[in-house]
């Protein structure tokens, strides 16, 4: 009897947690979605700011980049990284503390110079962490002006020059595409 008894419990024990752990399963499945979507729109909102900085530089607002940059700013700071080794992580945690501290410097800059010599530095580290922070289904195009070695990120083939507009703002190429 203290069998019976003994097996109907475990078995009642076994069969909550096996329930619990489809719970939290069928939950988890629920939340990713939703969580892969929010990542997403972060992604194309760091994307947009990027692109907001970098036209408006080509348009010498120095005021409107500013506010991009600080825009870019934030976006970094709510971005977490996913799928990474714990070096990865430290790595891609660093780089982003480096491209947001210029992010941080370009909306403090004293003048459209300033601002264009630290989006210079932004945008070649940004590039080489772009895997991280692109859309899906984004092509991004990495542009250098080939007679000062200056890059910049763009959503576009076409060449707008964000650090020579008025004497070689369509001076550049296309140097790689993600």
């Amino acid at each position: 009897m203290k069998k019976y008894i003994l097996t109907g419990l475990l078995s009642i024990a076994a069969f909550g947690f096996s329930a619990t752990a489809q719970v939290k399963t069928s939950a988890q499945e629920v939340a990713t979605p939703e969580l892969a979507e929010k990542r997403e729109l972060l992604k194309k909102q760091l994307i947009a700011n990027y692109l907001g900085m970098k036209n408006s530089l080509v348009l010498s607002d120095e005021k409107k980049t500013a506010a991009f940059a600080k825009e870019f700013s934030n976006s970094l700071t709510l971005f977490k990284f996913k799928k990474l080794t714990l070096e990865e992580m430290n790595i891609a945690t660093v780089a982003r503390q480096s491209i947001k501290a210029l992010a941080d410097s370009i909306t403090v800059a004293p003048s459209i110079n300033e601002q264009r010599k630290l989006m210079e530095k932004l945008s070649t580290q940004f590039w080489a962490n772009i895997e991280k922070y692109i859309p899906a289904n984004t092509v991004l195009y990495q542009q250098r002006c080939p007679m000062m070695g200056t890059t910049w990120v763009s959503d576009e083939k076409k060449i707008a020059n964000p650090y020579y507009p008025k004497n070689m703002l369509t001076c550049g190429e296309v140097i790689a595409e993600k």
